[in-house]
């Protein structure tokens, strides 16, 4: 494979699993830290927010700064990655999927997502609404109310063998389930 193959075509799932798992260890071995994204939101606020709130009165800088770094790097190379790379990729999923997808209206599989989903003119419908701005809510609060988002539990959660992450994880898939077979049917219906 060439060098400029390596950077315009995904990474197989088995050599970014293992790269993932390598990066566990490393953090704790080099800065006793913890892998997870959804602290960067806590740190970004302490960082603006005046100190006289508790939630947000800690070392930010000690606690947080390189966790920041993490994620403005992701954020920067996935925009990087989006400008630079014009191959249309198609999601590789199942002919049983797309025959479910189909049936909800969703026709389109070119791309990472689909676009008769995530749009600009669905966020002002209801359906986009619910989607985009109260899902996206509920994440982000649902991930701070859990002690951390779904790559900090599942992936530094589970190897580190807390109970609450196990706890964590399950209920992820219990309500990624619900809204798959129940929820998102009666939203794009």
């Amino acid at each position: 494979m060439k060098m400029t193959e390596l950077f315009t075509q995904p990474i197989p799932w088995y050599v970014a699993g293992p790269l993932i798992g390598l990066m566990l260890p490393l953090l704790w071995i080099i800065g006793n830290k913890t892998f997870g994204i959804s602290s960067s939101f806590r740190h970004a606020c302490a960082s603006m927010v005046p100190s006289k709130v508790e939630y947000f009165n800690y070392d930010w800088i000690k606690d947080g700064a390189w966790n920041l770094k993490l994620v403005t790097g992701v954020v920067i190379g996935g925009v990087i990655a989006g400008l630079t790379n014009s191959q249309d990729y198609t999601v590789q999923i199942s002919e049983a999927t797309k025959s479910e997808l189909t049936a909800l209206g969703i026709n389109n599989f070119t791309g990472l997502i689909p676009l008769e989903i995530f749009n600009w003119s669905n966020i002002v419908s209801p359906a986009g609404f619910v989607l985009m701005i109260l899902g996206g809510f509920l994440v982000g609060f649902g991930a701070r109310y859990a002690g951390g988002c779904t790559s900090g539990h599942a992936i530094t959660g589970l190897a580190t063998l807390q109970k609450a992450s196990l706890i964590a994880v399950i209920g992820f898939f219990i309500g990624g389930l619900i809204t798959t077979y129940a929820i998102l049917p009666l939203i794009l219906n």
